[in-house]
């Protein structure tokens, strides 16, 4: 399949879903709704799918350690930072 069926089929297969869900609770419209909804989540799925396995070992490269000169997330969060409640939109802290 290629990568630009995926979507079409994906909708294809969720209008069938939604339109037997949507005869069975007696209510068309949300069936068909909701089927296309499905549908479109699955055929991007699909297609995603498809995509990811002509990758030829092309992952971002390295190694999945830190990267130099880099810092973490919880000490630039917690350095000289005076909290007075108020959080950090300036709003003050309702004294």
């Amino acid at each position: 399949m290629g990568n630009k069926a995926g979507l079409p089929l994906g909708i294809g297969f969720g209008l069938v879903i939604g339109t037997a869900l949507g005869v069975a609770l007696d209510n068309l419209a949300l069936g068909i709704s909701l089927g296309v909804a499905i549908g479109a989540g699955l055929g991007v799925a699909m297609s995603a799918g498809s995509g990811s396995k002509k990758k030829s070992g092309k992952d971002g490269g390295g190694d999945g350690g830190t990267h130099a000169g880099g810092s973490d997330r919880r000490d630039d969060a917690d350095s000289g930072s005076d909290s007075d409640g108020g959080g950090g939109d300036g709003g003050g802290g309702g004294d």
